[in-house]
């Protein structure tokens, strides 16, 4: 997995977890919270694109993202499913990465989820949201899902 990082260019998973952990530690009597969202846009080829935002509560954010490319004959519904689990790959290792070290912050992982109750997304909110609260999750739908609808969504351009 390659990560792009706007402030530190291309980075590896690890080079991704030590760049989070190193924005929490350098105030860690901040509150964070860590989001995972994904977005694709189909054309030619779909373009998968899944970030992690490590967001410090009134004093900013860093976000890190990944891009991929997916067969160009999913379906709809199959795209969906398949940023949610996306999403999901990427909390779980996430968490496992976080779990290794004596790190005592509370890092709580949303996934943000590019779903809301308008469009033809509304039919798909209940199976992909159960999806990520059955896998320990925090789930956020649009207009919330930000890490979705507004920073996964600008890199699939």
């Amino acid at each position: 997995m390659l990560f792009i990082s706007p402030t530190e260019g291309k980075l590896n998973f690890e080079q991704t977890y030590c760049s989070i952990i190193g924005f929490v530690k350098s105030l860690p009597e901040c509150n964070y919270q860590l989001i995972i969202g994904s977005d694709s846009q189909p054309s030619d080829r779909i373009i998968l694109v899944t970030t992690i935002i490590i967001y410090r509560e009134g004093k900013g954010a860093r976000f890190y993202y990944i891009k991929d490319e997916l067969n160009p004959q999913l379906t709809f519904q199959q795209r969906i499913y398949y940023e949610t689990g996306r999403s999901l790959e990427l909390a779980s290792k996430l968490k496992d990465r976080i779990l290794e070290e004596d790190f005592i912050c509370d890092l709580d992982i949303e996934v943000h989820l590019d779903v809301g109750r308008r469009g033809k997304t509304k039919q798909l909110i209940n199976e992909v949201v159960g999806m990520v609260v059955g896998s320990g999750y925090k789930a956020k739908i649009k207009p919330f899902a930000y890490g979705a609808s507004n920073v996964a969504d600008r890199y699939t351009k």
